[in-house]
């Protein structure tokens, strides 16, 4: 009987309060200390700063490629609401290649209903909004394939719609985010490779969990991660002040960060994002990855492990 494979650890990096090369840099360092992706996020706007800079989110993702050679890059999550499948899906394809077959489609139905309405985008019900992403993904496979496609959906009609290149695996890799269990767990269990719970439902993630089928699972935490004992106490009162509310926060020593995601590992999450209360410092990442990710993994840091 063969091990389960040491989770992933990956850096949630919305593209917001830094210009691109601090971003790139960001993407570097985590690649440096052992990290496997990097996630951005979809927004027309920052939804609690409407007024703050924000990237977008397919562009910021070819700039982590091109700045990287091994993480894969992902987002939690792109909005459906914000383009037609079939441009997704060869924007998707595009960063495949870009990239080397790093990319991950990470996606969902929701947004925030004020920012649709602010940009003249159509706000449906929630439950239209989630078989809509059923047929948006539909779509997406199908236009994977290579092949022309037909199709006549609620939502959207192909006449003979053909995308080329395929993506280098065939297909693209679907992460889908969300904890509702009647709109967005039914979605994950028929079209996910990954379900993502994010922080505002961990405290479900055990009853949520037989619903995402086949899927695995990965979870959301923003992190405070102190240096030393002593600093434990400015550190968690940062990271409060900027993530309490969202649930899932995980603050202390490397060794408490690491007892608590071991928790989580040892529940079957199998990928961790992970949202740092110092928009990530190079210094942090490197900490982390010296000293968080070996204690969960049982793996040395990256720099000394064989042949690097």
């Amino acid at each position: 009987m063969t091990s389960p494979a040491p989770p992933q650890f990956w850096l949630y990096l919305p593209q917001m309060r830094m210009p691109f090369g601090a971003m790139a840099e960001r993407a570097r360092a985590a690649e440096r200390a052992g990290f496997d992706g990097v996630a951005l996020m979809d927004h027309l706007a920052p939804p609690a700063m409407t007024s703050a800079d924000m990237y977008d989110a397919i562009t910021t993702a070819a700039v982590i490629a091109m700045s990287t050679s091994r993480l894969k890059i992902g987002h939690l999550v792109l909005c459906s609401s914000f383009r037609h499948p079939s441009v997704l899906a060869q924007q998707m394809v595009s960063l495949d290649h870009l990239s080397g077959g790093r990319c991950e489609l990470g996606i969902g139905w929701g947004s925030v209903p004020g920012e649709l309405t602010r940009f003249g985008l159509p706000l449906v019900s929630a439950a239209a909004r989630a078989a809509r992403l059923g047929e948006y993904l539909q779509v997406v496979e199908a236009l994977f394939t290579g092949q022309p496609v037909d199709f006549a959906g609620e939502f959207f009609t192909l006449h003979g719609g053909q995308l080329s290149p395929r993506p280098l695996a065939g297909r693209v890799p679907v992460v889908i985010g969300g904890g509702g269990a009647r709109l967005t767990m039914p979605l994950v269990a028929t079209y996910a490779d990954w379900w993502n719970c994010p922080s505002y439902a961990i405290d479900r993630l055990d009853q949520l969990r037989p619903l995402a089928g086949r899927a695995q699972v990965s979870s959301q935490h923003p992190v405070g991660l102190a240096a030393t004992r002593a600093d434990v106490p400015a550190v968690t009162a940062l990271a409060q002040r900027r993530f309490g509310g969202w649930g899932g926060l995980i603050t202390g020593t490397a060794a408490d960060v690491a007892a608590r995601l071991a928790e989580f590992r040892d529940r079957g999450v199998e990928r961790f994002y992970l949202q740092f209360s110092d928009f990530a410092t190079p210094e942090t990442l490197a900490r982390f990855g010296a000293e968080v990710i070996p204690r969960v993994t049982g793996r040395p840091p990256l720099d000394l492990a064989p042949g690097t």
